[in-house]
């Protein structure tokens, strides 16, 4: 029988604490120059118009200054949390850290403690470095854009985003004896080749078919944009017409994915005459058009070709985003002119005063928006895809890496998803269109500045736009901030309504009633402050789509009912083809 001394199990003991003691003071000595390394690199942040892809600024840059209590905080809570996990490292090898991360919360993650360790380090430099970025003492705009760049530095750096890190993909690839890796180089090649990464499976849409399906035809046509007629689905419709003008960065279709959410359709079967501007896909010949262009010559032709094809004396009319942006100014415009041939108009998640811009904000400066006048002062294309880039980036987990993990690492197939189709159908802008929106808009906000900004030959006052509206805006909108919704209402002196839905930017605005979910709030006493936090103190939340509220809103504007026409157009408006057109099915 071996009999062990009890000094010999002292010995173990002591030589374990031993070297627990030095691999600690080992790992402080590597904390520090971590920590070190960190603050550096906040030193060297570009924080101009560099981090959106643009040259870098001419001026100087920001000095970035911390507060020391709240760095010694910040220190003393990473050591602390570090310590924790480099010692259940130690003294637990085999138990891997939990994670509630999406990224991380695979079976595959867990069962492998090296993997599941280092997403825990990831995650803890990744609150450190957001700690960092708050912590930060500087003007509100710089500090914005640290807070961007380390998101997506984080976000970029993530151990999920490399297979030589990714437990789930290494475990993907043992179980299908290379076959997902295979698949995954022949998605990326697919992918480099259609210059975007996949976010569902494109092959199974085709515009026309499964997706802009609401029946009508184009019944008007010019080198901007087609108007739309729709077929009625009733017997009787009422005798105000109503137009639709959606963003003209993206196709009009994201009003018309699939019958069952089509807001183009579901005002169709209120009884409304609709007609839609479906804008056209600019190419080298469009290089040179305006703003001034694009509100004379086709949201205010738009407003006049529908008036001549019904007859009607006034219509009503919708705005979605940058289309109700353009919708505003052509009836700044027009109000300058005497006229008012709009006798309603509604405003989805749109922007008239752009003081609250959220993210975008971030890209917009003096010198960014001086080199775009620049690169365009003769004319050229802002290409769709880099905006599409761009806006997929205000949001990288979800519209970015996610992908690149499941197309490249785990060789998957997006699942279909109409939704996402219509997100990767890009449009171009015309240069000059683009330079002056950034500058009057998100750079000077000048829309809102009575006579500051001269339009189609007249003085822009916004003020003079006297019509009821209604006003509809998305809670968590990182696009059109709730905020920048409301402000609408401070600009508009006519009878107002305002709505908030819940979700984001697309989302929230496609809700169909028949689906019952999400919900909306509405002040019943239809007070109106100075700001949407005041004005959200006074609301009622209530369940499902907004869409029923507007509705009813909308009939009351529409006048009496008429019989609906037998046919498309009239006079020399005739058919041209079937909707939903040439114009919505040019690729980018």
């Amino acid at each position: 029988m071996c009999i062990r001394d009890s000094s010999e199990g002292d010995g173990v003991t002591q030589s374990n604490t031993d070297f627990l003691a030095q691999a600690t003071q080992q790992f402080q000595q590597a904390f520090t120059q971590s920590w070190t390394k960190a603050l550096e690199s906040f030193q060297g942040l570009d924080l101009g118009a560099a981090g959106a892809g643009f040259p870098a600024m001419a001026e100087k840059p920001p000095e970035i200054h911390f507060a020391p209590e709240k760095l010694q905080t910040l220190q003393q809570q990473y050591l602390q949390e570090a310590m924790g996990l480099f010692s259940q490292g130690l003294t637990q090898p085999s138990q891997a850290p939990a994670s509630s991360d999406r990224r991380f919360a695979a079976p595959a993650w867990g069962d492998n403690p090296v993997a599941a360790y280092a997403a825990a380090v990831y995650l803890l430099n990744a609150r450190t470095l957001m700690g960092l970025a708050e912590a930060v003492d500087t003007d509100a705009k710089t500090k914005s854009r640290i807070r961007f760049a380390v998101e997506q530095w984080m976000a970029a750096a993530a151990p999920s985003n490399f297979l030589a890190f990714n437990a789930e993909a290494q475990k993907k690839a043992i179980e299908t004896k290379g076959e997902s890796i295979a698949k995954g180089m022949k998605n990326l090649v697919h992918d480099i080749q259609q210059g975007h990464v996949s976010m569902t499976d494109e092959s199974l849409f085709e515009v026309g078919k499964n997706v802009a399906t609401s029946e009508g035809a184009v019944v008007f046509e010019n080198e901007l944009f087609q108007l739309i007629e729709y077929k009625p689905l009733t017997a009787k419709i009422y005798e105000k017409p109503f137009l639709l003008v959606p963003p003209c960065i993206n196709k009009f279709y994201i009003l018309d994915l699939q019958p069952e959410n089509s807001l183009i359709r579901y005002a169709v079967e209120q009884g409304h005459r609709t007609f839609v501007v479906s804008w056209r896909n600019p190419d080298a010949t469009l290089a040179t058009k305006t703003w001034d262009d694009y509100i004379e010559d086709a949201v205010i032709k738009a407003i006049s070709v529908t008036r001549e094809i019904t007859g009607a004396a006034s219509i009503n009319a919708l705005g979605f985003c940058v289309g109700g942006t353009m919708l505003g100014t052509a009836l700044g415009v027009l109000a300058a002119r005497g006229e008012q041939p709009v006798d309603s108009a509604t405003f989805l998640t749109t922007f008239l005063d752009f003081s609250d811009t959220g993210i975008l904000d971030v890209f917009i400066d003096e010198a960014m928006v001086k080199f775009r006048e620049a690169e365009f002062a003769k004319g050229g294309l802002m290409k769709g895809q880099d905006l599409a880039s761009t806006f997929s980036f205000l949001r990288p987990n979800d519209l970015v890496w996610n992908y690149v993990v499941g197309n490249y690492l785990k060789g998957e197939t997006p699942p279909p998803f109409d939704l996402l189709y219509w997100n990767s159908d890009s449009t171009n802008l015309p240069g000059p269109w683009y330079a002056w929106y950034l500058r009057n808009t998100y750079l000077e906000n000048n829309l809102k500045k009575p006579g500051k900004l001269t339009v189609c030959g007249e003085k822009l006052d916004l003020s003079q736009v006297k019509i009821p509206v209604y006003i509809y805006g998305s809670r968590e909108d990182h696009i059109v901030p709730i905020g920048g919704a409301y402000a609408s209402t401070q600009i508009l002196p006519g009878k107002k309504r305002f709505v908030q839905g819940a979700s984001g930017h697309i989302a929230g605005v496609i809700n169909p009633p028949a689906k019952n979910k999400r919900s909306h709030w509405i002040r019943a006493d239809g007070k109106l402050p100075k700001t949407h936090a005041q004005w959200l103190e006074g609301a009622a939340e209530h369940a499902g789509s907004w869409w029923t509220d507007w509705s009813q809103w909308l009939k009351s504007h529409a006048g009496k009912q008429i019989a609906a026409p037998k046919g498309y157009g009239k006079g020399k408006f005739k058919v041209i083809e079937a909707a939903p057109g040439r114009y919505v099915q040019a690729k980018a």
